[in-house]
Order: C-alpha cells, then structure tokens, then sequence
C-alpha cells in the first residue's frame, strides 16, 4: 500500500531523513521509532506531503506528489499538536470538517462516535473536553471519510495512562478492521502493543526493520520486572530464580529482576510453578 524509495530530506546543512526506503503492507501497523531528533515525525510529514523531500513515495501506487489530491482521500492523520476551535461544540467541529473533506451532507457518523464515545458529548465546547476525548476528536476527524490509511504523530504522547491505554484498544481495533497504519512514538511498551513492524531511525538512517521482538533482541534491551509478594515468599522467590541464573535481588516488597528480551513470562511462568504468588508487578 505505500511504498517509499530513497527518501531523503534536508534542512540546511542537516540531513533529517537519509536515503529512507521501505514497503507498507495493507492492514499492517508500521511503527518509526527513535530518540528525539531521529527523522520519525519528518519522515511521517514526507508521506503526507507537507513538506518537499527527495525520493520517492507512491500510495496505493499514487505518485503523493503527482496525484497529492487523490492521496489524500486515503489517509487520515492525527497530528501530535492538535489545535481546535475551543468554543465550537464538537458536532459543530465535526460537521466543518466533514465539509472540508466533502464528506455527504447526509453520511450517518453516528456508528463512528458511538465507537469513539463520543455521541454524548456533541453539544460541549471542544475546550471543555478531556485530553482523552479530544484525541478521539481528532481521531473521528481522521476518519470521517472513512480512509484505508491511518497516520499519527505520537498518539499518545499527551495522554495519561488510562486515556493511552484506551486509545491504544481503539487504534488495535481499527486495525483489526483491517485498517493501515503507520505511527510515530518514543515508547517501545506503545510499539510493542500495537506495530507488526518497527523502522527504528537513527539519525535519519534505518537502522533496523523488525518486528518488535526481534528489535529488543537485536539491541538487547533487558526490562526490570518489580514483583510484588507476600513477606513470606520473598526468600522462596529469590532462591527458586536465582536457581535459574536470574539476577534477582530483594526489593522492599518483593523482588526486582532483570529480564533479557523475551523472558518476562518466564519469570512469571517459574514463580507459578514454585507456587509463589505474586500480588502485583510493574515492567520498567
């Protein structure tokens, strides 16, 4: 479905994007990953065509900067800045940008913001939403016109745990519909969640193009699991892991062990075996 080849963008003397080729499937999620400054939102604002590059990038085998108008029928974007008009209520909001997008005046949205949870709150002021429910705004805009494509700038980036974790479900559940997208982010627990590829940029080159467990054993990326257990179950835990050459030390309620890409459910699977119960844990 998208098809990029040789793209190369420069700001000045700074190469932002350097000789990036790669492929998009239909229905897959494709993630840029990278530090700040790595080339991910310039590369994302190249395939819509908001700013000129160097090489080539065709959508459904559309030139994007021949045939742009057609390209733009078929992808939506999420910006990471969204910017609204505060004091328009959001049916008003949806119904000028469904104008923008020659939307039919007569296109029944209401399955869409029933999705979005956002039926009931038509006649609020756009200022006056949750962070959460403004990015599913600007996710129902994207979509009014129903596009094959999804593109979004750090999705998430703005969001509190429980509103990320929400509009991470929506976004696996469009691509479940068999939706296309392609997303920047700078947390590798987001990729995982959602991307069948990440393009991990260094510097504006491609360094790696990998699903995401290959990338964490390719770069070796260790987590630390924090398991909380009852007091009397701290020694068991650590001997029973130790057992198994795992560095595992004692912490505060429990243990902290260091996991190598691939092993969290291993830890977990031993301790269950050892019969230890573990009432709680976080992943760093």
């Amino acid at each position: 479905m998208i098809k990029v080849t040789k793209l190369t963008k420069k700001f000045g003397k700074i190469t932002a994007v350097d000789n990036l080729s790669f492929t998009v499937e239909a229905g897959e999620a494709v993630a840029f990953w990278g530090a700040n400054g790595a080339g991910k939102t310039t590369a994302l604002r190249c395939l819509l065509h908001l700013i000129p590059y160097e090489g080539q990038i065709a959508i459904n085998d559309l030139d994007v900067r021949q045939q742009g108008k057609a390209v733009r029928r078929l992808v939506g974007f999420v910006p990471q800045e969204l910017n609204f008009h505060d004091d328009m209520n959001v049916a008003d909001t949806l119904s000028f940008y469904a104008r923008l997008k020659k939307v039919p005046t007569d296109h029944d949205f209401s399955p869409l913001l029933t999705r979005l949870d956002l039926q009931t709150h038509l006649t609020k002021p756009v200022g006056d939403l949750s962070g959460g429910l403004k990015q599913r705004l600007a996710l129902a805009l994207a979509l009014l016109a129903e596009p094959p494509i999804l593109m979004l700038d750090e999705p998430t980036a703005n969001l509190d745990i429980r509103a990320r974790e929400d509009f991470l479900m929506l976004l696996l559940d469009f691509k479940r519909d068999g939706k296309t997208l392609v997303f920047t982010s700078h947390r590798f627990e987001e990729i995982t969640a959602l991307a069948d590829r990440v393009l991990l940029l260094e510097a504006g080159k491609l360094i790696i193009d990998a699903p995401p467990h290959q990338v964490e054993k390719q770069l070796g990326l260790e987590s630390t699991l924090h398991l909380y257990l009852a007091d009397l179950e701290i020694d068991t835990a650590l001997e029973t892991l130790s057992a198994h050459k795992m560095p595992v030390s004692r912490n505060g309620r429990g243990v902290r062990v260091q996991v190598s890409p691939g092993e969290k459910g291993k830890v977990l699977r031993l301790l269950h075996e050892a019969d230890i119960t573990i009432d709680d844990f976080t992943i760093e």
